[in-house]
């Protein structure tokens, strides 16, 4: 008789695989997705934006860079996600999740580009794409 630890089995079944047979890695583990989300409106002053943009890092610790002036930000960072919808859908709730917590300025997003790693770094190796995320930070445009 085989004894289950509590709770175990809300992590899963524990299979067995045959000799011969083959393990097939699940397709549907989440990957990582470079995320660009722009976003714009009326002007606020560069030091409020900074703190607020400097506190959206602090609460999402995933966050790369922000490149930011007075009517517009840049906000580049990687999600986990299963596919490019959920990490698209996750980008998207992210200024208006934090825009209270971090003090964000009530902008609306107007671009937003999704891109999977490899994508990411061919972009790179071939000299264009967004450049890397250096310096990580909150930085002026």
């Amino acid at each position: 008789m085989r004894r289950v630890r509590p709770g175990a089995a809300s992590r899963g079944a524990l299979t067995s695989v045959a000799a011969g047979d083959t393990y097939e890695e699940p397709t549907d583990l989440p990957r990582l997705w470079h995320i660009t989300l722009s976003v714009s409106g009326e002007k606020v002053p560069l030091s409020e934006l900074r703190r607020a943009l400097e506190q959206l890092a602090h609460d999402h610790p995933f966050l790369l860079t922000s490149r930011y002036a007075t009517d517009h930000a840049e906000i580049r960072y990687w999600e986990e996600a299963r596919d490019l919808h959920d990490a698209a859908a996750v980008a998207l709730r992210l200024w208006g999740e934090h825009r209270q917590s971090a003090g964000l300025p009530p902008w609306e997003i107007v671009g937003l580009e999704v891109i999977d790693r490899e994508t990411y770094h061919y972009r790179i190796a071939e000299g264009y794409g967004p450049r890397p995320a250096t310096p990580v930070g909150v930085h002026p445009f």
